[in-house]
């Protein structure tokens, strides 16, 4: 899982902008198209062979094989060695420091609402 790291490192954080921009559905539609861009027109999921073959289109031609298997690994939670469009969804969210920061601010918010509600009630 090295690899995940020195990949994400030398590009921009871009998803937060994106979800600023688009709004969640525009931005999950952005990420279901990227997702398309990707995957094994066959099998219907991001393998690491179909990752390699497209890895040009994400600026990451110069990543091993290791490094793509890696990413690959980094994102399947159901351990069958390939990435559902919902895996690799997440995935971009768990790599996206400012998603996730945004995330936690406003769940702690929505967390705080629920306490003042219940407070009162």
């Amino acid at each position: 899982m090295a690899g995940i790291g020195k990949a994400v490192a030398e590009f921009e954080d871009l998803l937060p902008v994106m979800a600023e921009k688009l709004g969640g559905e525009g931005l999950m539609r952005e990420l279901s198209n990227g997702f398309e861009l990707l995957m094994d027109k066959e099998r219907g999921v991001i393998t690491v062979e179909s990752l390699k073959r497209n890895a040009a289109v994400l600026g990451l031609q110069d990543l091993g094989h290791d490094e793509l298997v890696s990413m690959v690994e980094e994102g399947d939670t159901d351990g069958d060695g390939a990435l559902s469009e919902m895996e690799f969804c997440v995935l971009m969210f768990r790599l996206s420091p400012g998603l996730m920061e945004e995330s936690q601010l406003l769940l702690e918010e929505i967390l705080q609402e629920e306490l003042k509600s219940a407070a009162f009630s």
